[in-house]
């Protein structure tokens, strides 16, 4: 069955609202925190909300494959075709831990190497983004499981002027500070999580570099959601940032290169 892209939107954002409420549940009660394999942390809440959002995927589009971060990190990977999710259910669980507002749901569709679908919540916040590439981009607000004051979304043109920078909060690297250290700055935004991608996408930043690992369901919905509010996300070969398995064993299958993310301004390639 062909599911339209309007119908999948609409459940990919269902989905990330009840991931949402979920989430917020699990750290408003006794919250046990586990060490993964690489030493990083998972929780109750990023596994049950993982299982509730590949549940309503499968409900959706079950000729569709999921690549999931935590299913990922039990060694479940299955083989993916042109088409296939990628799901962080809980992007920024130190910040979740912490007892910070900075963590995101991510759901994104990937067809032929490029995410043309995806959706952000930030549960603590409220804030939900959405875009389909082709169609547009949008911010609205979660407010009793609904989505409230839907808006559109669309980067800034380029200036000639200073440009604003966004850079992750956690993961600051001497070679991104090299690379922000090229252009002319005017503010620097620090930001967790998937959301860099959504400041980049409602034009209040220009550039977001990051030198510094990433797993492609940390960016695929962000990026899909930049793409479709005009900007870009490329290599440091100039190529646009692409995905499905690379070919290295487990999860190395799935782990990004460096790359910028843009809205208007013209990166530096070498």
């Amino acid at each position: 069955m062909i599911v339209a892209d309007s119908a999948l939107a609409d459940a990919l954002i269902s989905a990330a609202i009840d991931a949402g409420e979920l989430i917020l549940a699990a750290r408003a009660g006794s919250l046990a925190v586990e060490k993964k394999a690489d030493r990083s942390p998972v929780t109750e809440a990023d596994r049950g909300a993982e299982k509730l959002i590949t549940a309503r995927l499968a409900a959706a589009a079950p000729a569709v494959p999921v690549i999931a971060e935590e299913a990922v990190a039990a060694g479940t990977i299955p083989e993916v075709g042109r088409t296939f999710f990628l799901v962080d259910p809980l992007d920024g669980t130190r910040e979740f831990i912490r007892g910070g507002d900075d963590f995101t749901v991510n759901i994104a569709l990937v067809r032929d190497g490029a995410p043309v679908m995806g959706v952000i919540h930030a549960p603590a916040t409220g804030a939900i983004y959405a875009g389909v590439v082709g169609e547009g981009a949008w911010r609205g607000e979660v407010a009793a499981g609904k989505v409230t004051g839907r808006r559109p979304i669309h980067t800034r043109p380029a200036t000639a002027g200073a440009i604003d920078v966004v850079a992750s909060r956690s993961h600051r690297t001497p070679e991104t500070d090299a690379c922000i250290g090229r252009y002319r700055v005017g503010r620097l935004v620090s930001a967790g999580s998937s959301i860099k991608f959504c400041v980049l996408a409602e034009g209040e930043a220009d550039l977001y570099p990051r030198m510094a690992p990433t797993m492609q369901w940390d960016t695929a919905a962000g990026d899909a959601i930049l793409r479709a509010a005009g900007g870009r996300t490329l290599r440091l070969d100039g190529a646009p940032l692409a995905y499905g398995p690379t070919g290295a064993p487990g999860a190395g299958a799935y782990e990004n290169p460096w790359f910028i993310a843009t809205g208007g301004v013209e990166p530096i390639i070498d």
